[in-house]
């Protein structure tokens, strides 16, 4: 798509009068170059300290389950039968790897990719960065009654950490609901009117804020009201489109 199509809906204030608030992350709340250039590279530089350290987690544990069970199989065990703990570890890395270069949004590895980022945003290795307007648009949503919650690829667990642990401080109070790829992929409209659902309003009391337009179109198919972020490094839009562009949340 052109930047002469794009501004054709771009809006200078978008009015919403309805009580929810949907954003994704990537993108809309916060750079991608953040999530590519750091979050990432963080899970590969210490994937495997990780695994070798906390292997025998309940919670590392589920996540190399649902890793095979994404990879196919019926269960860890089923995948890699009697193998020695250093050879599961090893296939569980190079799965993740795999999928990491890929970009497969696979439940099993956002799991894990939590976890490990869970360590660097306690340890304050990592804190998240949102963009500036982020800040003062939720507390101002916050402060008329909204209803703001989280859309993202990225395990609802990630997604607390993220936001609890902003270079803007801890904004988690300021967010009353968390979704991710076990609510459903979020290019199928049967996903937001899950999230409808959980809102406990119309979908039509609802925008949802998006840099992916294939998302924006499941969400509208489901009765949601859309709006296009174009933000500072996101990839050029190449679709035609009819959802509003935004470029900034001030004055929305």
């Amino acid at each position: 798509m052109t930047v002469e199509k794009q501004l054709d809906h771009t809006v200078g204030e978008l009015k919403h009068t309805g009580r929810g608030i949907l954003l994704d992350i990537e993108g809309t709340t916060s750079p991608i170059a953040f999530v590519y250039d750091v979050m990432f590279p963080y899970v590969r530089e210490h994937l495997d300290a990780y695994l070798e350290k906390h292997w025998d987690d309940d919670a590392t544990a589920a996540a190399s389950e649902q890793i095979a069970r994404d990879a196919g199989h019926d269960s860890l065990d089923d995948w890699l039968g009697e193998q020695s703990r250093e050879n599961r570890i090893a296939a569980v890395r190079s799965e993740v790897i795999r999928l990491m270069d890929a970009d497969v949004k696979a439940t099993g590895l956002k799991s894990l990719q939590g976890l490990i980022w869970k360590d660097g945003f306690e340890s304050g290795e990592m804190k998240a960065r949102v963009f500036d307007d982020v800040e003062p648009a939720l507390r101002r949503w916050s402060a008329d009654g909204r209803d703001v919650r989280i859309y993202s690829s990225g395990s609802v667990a990630a997604q607390k950490l993220f936001f609890g642990h902003s270079i803007k401080g801890d904004l988690l109070s300021l967010l009353n609901g968390h979704y991710d790829t076990t609510t459903g992929p979020k290019r199928e409209p049967e996903s937001y009117a899950r999230i409808a659902s959980a809102f406990g309003t119309p979908a039509d009391e609802i925008l949802f804020f998006s840099d992916v337009v294939a998302e924006l179109d499941a969400a509208r198919e489901a009765g949601m009201r859309t709006a296009l972020t174009v933000r500072p490094g996101n990839a050029p839009i190449e679709e035609d489109h009819s959802h509003p562009i935004v470029h900034t949340f001030d004055g929305i």
